[in-house]
Order: C-alpha cells, then structure tokens, then sequence
C-alpha cells in the first residue's frame, strides 16, 4: 500500500488518507498560525481505500488537517461529517494539545465546524534513521515507571521551563538519580497526544496519566514540546548513562470513546474499519472507555507496526509496554496468543529485537489471560503483587504463594514447560497505591476525583499499621517504614525482571488515592524536597545488592537442583532453624517465616531471610566448613546470634574465608 500520511519531497507534499467507505476525503491547509484555512483540497481515490493528493509548492512545517464525507449513521458505524476537522492517523507531529469540547461530540448538522477547536497536524520530513543498537535492558534488570510530567514537575535542580518534559528526563541530576538506583530501563507512562475524558473539565480536572490518546505518533506538545528530536536525544542520553528507555503505549482504544465521544480522527475516517463493533452494530468495549480498536484489521495492524518502527528507528526506544495487550491479541474479538499483530511485532526485522511487555487483561471476555502470551513478551504479574501484599499483610497460608512469587511464577509463566520466566514483577504500580500508601490506607479514598469515591479498586489488599493515614505517631511511623523496607526487599530479592514505581524508593504518596488518573496536582506530582532519604537509600542497597549477585537477575525458574559442578542447588527453602521446609510447615496456615537460600556459580550462597511475623527471631543458616556468613547491606548489620526484628527481610552473603579475615558487605 502506498504510504499514507505526509510525505515531504523536494517538489512540495504528498497527502495520503485511508478510508474503506468514504465517499470524498479532503485534506485542508491552514496558515502558520494554525487558526486559519487557507485551501481545501479533494484527495483523489487511488485504490484499495487510499485517497491522495500531491500540492507541489509546499513545505516543512505545513499545517492540515483531514475532512471525509458519507453515511452518516453512528448506529451503523457512519460517522462521516465535513464539518469534523480530523487528525492525520499517521501525523508525527501537532501544533498544540487536544481540548475537550462539546462540539467535537456533537451530531451532523449540529455543531459548527470543529477547525477551530482542532490541533493541526505539521508535516515534517522524518530525521535520518537511527543506526541499529541492541536494546540496552535485559530480562531480569530494574524497570522504573515514571509519569513524565509529574516526575520533574517539582525537582529543585531542573530548570523550570523544563520541568514536567521528556527533555528533563536527561538532566544531570535526574540521571544521577537514576544510576544511584541501578535503574535499567525508564519506562514512560504515555507520551503520545492524548485529550481529556468528557467528565474531566467540569470538574476542573484533567487526565494526568495519557492513557487516553487520539492518534499514535505525534508526542504531546505539554510533555515534549520538542517533538521527535526531544525523545531522541533524551533516549540518547540515558543511553549513554547505561539505561535504556520502554514506551508506554495504547493501542487498545482511543479518545474519540463511546457513541457520545467527539470526532477526532479515526473515528471520522473510518469507524467501521479502525474500531470494533458488535453485530447489533453498537461499539464493543472491552477496554471500560467505550471503543475498542480492530486490532484484526489488516490497516489497524500495519499502523501499530507502522508506529513501533517509527519510534524505533528515528528515536532509538529500547522496548515497549502495551496497555491491555489482550486486545492486540483479539481476533473476531476473541483472544488469540498467536494473533497476527501480536506474531507480527515479535517477527518484525526492526522490532524482534526490542523489550516487549504486555499488560495481560482487559475487561472484554475472557480478559484475564496472565501466562498465555508467548516468548519473547514479558507480562505484568498482578499474582506476583496480589500474592506478596497478602503475605505482608500477614495473612493466614501465604507462605506457599510467596516462595513461588520469588522463585519466578512456574506454576503462571512453566505452563508448558518453558524454563525461563517472563515475569515482571512488581508491588505497585501507577494504577493503584503508592507503596507507602500501601501499608498506612486500608481503603482507598478518591474523592477528589469527583467520583463520590466509586472509581478504583476496592480491594486493595493494604493495612494501615493502626490509623488510617496520616499521623505523627512515631511507632507507627517506625512500623510503615519497616513495611516498606520489607516489600522493597521482596521485590529485589524476586527472580524475574523486577519494577519499581518512581517515587516509591522515597516514600511518595498520592494521600490514599488509587486511581489518580485525573491529579495532575501535589497528589501525583513527586516531592522531592521532602522525600525520605533512608528509605531511598536502603532502596539504592537493595539495587546494588541485587546487581552484584548474578543469580537474583538470573530469569530461569528455580528448582532446587544443583545448576553447576558444585552441587549446590539453585534454592534451598528453610525454617528458622536451617531445617528444609517440610510438607507441615508449607502447609501451615500460621507460618509467616521462611529462607530462601541461593546457589551461586562461585560457590557460595546468598540467603534471603523472610521474618513475616510481628515477633522477633533467631535464625541459623547452615555452616560449611571454610566459609562464613556476612552481612550484604551495611546499612543492615546483621547479627546471627541475635534475633532478627519481626517484619523484617535480611541478607547473608557466604565467602570462603581468607586470611584477612572476614570481608565487608557491599
């Protein structure tokens, strides 16, 4: 097919649209300032749905904008109306952000023409192609997900007019922050243009997060006022620190949302093609946002394709993250692991090579489907977060659930005898509780998102050590800190890739809210003035804890048989006592203690010491004859002849003993 879009020749622009059932498309010029049309000209049909026209005489930074006619029945799919500016679907570039505004929704005939209200498109030659570099992050490595905006919005060290930008995100002081933390890869939560939902401005809110965009490859002009060379040379720079640089991205559904929803682009181009639609015609909703992209139809196929090597190419993006990946994989609206888009990406000669994650559900039928995506897409494992929380949490018969979340999720990812997990784990993420929210709110509390507190998730598996919120109470303070340190610990103690929401290295809060989606405000915005800095130092120990023995990283599941010549086994399970946990105590409803010892190829062994009950204990690891315990964390002594705190997790490194003596923890 003939590239669709704007193409820039040394003789003017070529425009190019696609649509199955308009009758006459036009595309329309306005002046420098974007508020002004200038021409409307009609695209001329060249086959197989394409529409274009070649305008000799222009240049870069052209601005314009879709117009198509036809059928207008929206109970059929027909939302043809000339009056509808609409976005070029493969526009790399916009002129300013989306608004919302009740006339983008309104019917044929009823609202006047929406230019005004319209960004426009801006034709750009693409820059000169990347030259090809493997990604930079690893399975196994740190995944740190940040909201690009709220991120820097409030750091004291970037300049001000940078703040709250991917450009900010190459800062000195930001990287520095990012390699203290041994970050691998940044994954950025959206940052392709997106519009707020209906309900949002006369509230006085907005979306802060992106999950809601409008097409696919222009940046948001709040979050990357520099366009595609800002992402370029910010990805660059973190690179060259030694990390790497995921998208977040929504191929799922788009802003133009349900049958009251404006009409933005796709929608106005071909809403039968690019969106699902149930027999009785009415749209299919498997995302909650009321539309649903035909992630099937061959057109909708080629232009996520399309906008992967895109960013690939010509910003030099390690990997991507896919909001509710089921519908990638949906086929007559049916999920299939062996999808064509889904096949496609993995076998794609620009993009096999990249970091592929999927978010496993929707809430379409059959939504749920955590373990049945294939190599090489990594998975959000929501059992790894469910299951870690309810043992923390002290819940009765979790210390199964727990040894398996740290031995890499077998019984989710070993299905069909793969040996290798594709687990992302993680405690929190943007959606839901921060991870000090996590153990002082015992109930969300998101009234200020103008929903009488209906929206999120009811049951957050959190606890409140005493009061719910915030206190002065230094020994309930003292009890969340330790909770914190203790996840955190579980977490970088976990085999399989590993995530970490940024922020929650330093105790952010977001004052119980579980869905702050519509706070861009001090709710979501990161304090970085009044951050805890033992806990993000204690964070930054557990990182270079983790970096430092191979066998933490390692992604293949442990099985507790030997992995090398040494014939030491790869994980040992004990009691407090260095016994082997036996049938009795696994199946013990009361048991919140565990060790989970490690082999490792040097011959020693790191043991991971789980103390989930509120009492102190003392702990014994088994001795070798020429080898000796010694702590890993300096900022955690640890003194086997002494108990260890209660709700606590510690580490024992075993080295052969020298005649200098015992070493230093790292």
């Amino acid at each position: 097919m003939n590239q669709l879009g704007a193409t820039i020749t040394g003789e003017g622009i070529r425009f190019a649209a696609w649509s199955s059932s308009a009758r006459r498309l036009w595309v329309s010029l306005f002046d420098d300032s974007g508020t002004r049309e200038t021409e409307r000209l009609e695209l001329k049909p060249e086959g197989e749905g394409v529409h274009a026209l070649f305008i000799s005489g222009l240049v870069d930074a052209t601005r314009y904008g879709f117009r198509a006619d036809g059928d207008y029945a929206p109970e059929r799919g027909f939302w043809f109306d000339p009056d509808k500016l609409l976005t070029d679907p493969y526009a790399i570039e916009i002129d300013r952000p989306y608004h919302y505004h009740w006339r983008l929704a309104a019917k044929r005939n009823e609202g006047a023409d929406t230019a005004p209200l319209m960004p426009k498109a801006i034709a750009r030659p693409l820059p000169k192609p990347l030259p090809s570099k493997p990604p930079f992050f690893q399975p196994g490595g740190l995944i740190y997900e940040l909201n690009v905006r709220s991120f820097t919005r409030l750091h004291p060290d970037v300049p001000e007019a940078q703040r709250g930008t991917v450009a900010a995100l190459a800062h000195p002081a930001i990287i520095e922050h990012l390699k203290r933390l041994g970050v691998s890869a940044v994954e950025l939560m959206p940052i392709t243009a997106s519009i707020d939902e209906r309900h949002l401005p006369p509230l006085g809110l907005s979306n802060a997060w992106g999950y809601n965009p409008v097409t696919f490859m222009a940046l948001d002009p709040r979050l990357a006022p520099g366009g595609l060379v800002e992402l370029r040379d910010t990805v660059a720079a973190l690179r060259n620190a030694g990390i790497g640089t995921i998208l977040d991205l929504v191929f799922n559904h788009t802003g133009e949302s349900d049958r009251l929803g404006p009409t933005l682009s796709l929608r106005g181009l071909d809403a039968q093609a690019y969106y699902r639609h149930l027999p009785d015609g009415r749209l299919a909703n498997d995302t909650g946002t009321g539309n649903t992209l035909a992630c099937d139809h061959p057109l909708v196929r080629e232009m996520v394709l399309d906008t992967l090597r895109h960013f690939v190419r010509f910003a030099g993006v390690d990997g991507f993250r896919f909001d509710l990946a089921p519908v990638l994989g949906r086929v007559d609206g049916t999920f299939d692991a062996n999808a064509p888009l889904l096949e496609a990406i993995a076998g794609d000669p620009v993009l096999c090579d990249r970091v592929l994650i999927a978010e496993p559900w929707d809430i379409g039928p059959n939504g749920y489907q955590l373990g049945n995506f294939r190599s090489p897409y990594l998975e959000w494992n929501d059992r790894y977060r469910d299951d870690v929380r309810r043992f923390w949490r002290g819940d009765a018969g979790a210390i199964g659930a727990l040894a398996t979340r740290l031995a890499g999720s077998s019984d989710v990812f070993g299905r069909e005898g793969q040996t290798v997990s594709r687990s992302v784990n993680f405690i929190a993420a943007h959606d839901g509780m921060t991870l000090a929210d996590l153990v002082a709110y015992e109930k969300k509390h998101n009234a200020a998102n103008g929903e009488q507190n209906r929206d999120g998730h009811n049951d957050n598996l959190s606890w409140n050590n005493g009061v719910e919120g915030e206190t002065d109470d230094a020994e309930i303070g003292k009890a969340r800190f330790d909770d914190q340190c203790a996840l955190l610990a579980t977490l970088f103690a976990s085999r399989g890739t590993i995530m970490l929401t940024a922020g929650d290295e330093f105790g952010r809060t977001q004052q119980g809210n579980n869905n702050a989606y519509a706070q861009d405000n001090a709710i979501t915005w990161l304090d970085w003035a009044d951050r805890d800095e033992a806990l993000e130092r204690y964070t930054s120990a557990l990182s270079a804890m983790r970096r430092g023995f191979p066998g933490l990283s390692d992604t293949h599941f442990l099985t507790g048989e030997p992995t090398d010549a040494s014939a030491i086994p790869d994980v040992a399970w004990l009691t407090e006592t260095g016994a082997p946990l036996g049938e009795a105590e696994w199946s013990d409803p009361g048991r919140h203690r565990l060790v989970m010892l490690l082999g490792d190829s040097g011959g020693g062994r790191l043991a991971v010491i789980v103390n989930g009950d509120r009492r102190q204990c003392v702990f014994t690891l088994p001795a070798r004859d020429g080898f000796e315990w010694r702590p890993v964390i300096k900022a955690q002594p640890v003194d086997l002849a002494r108990p260890l705190p209660g709700r606590s997790v510690n580490f024992m490194i075993e080295r052969r003993v020298t005649k200098a003596g015992a070493g230093k923890g790292s």
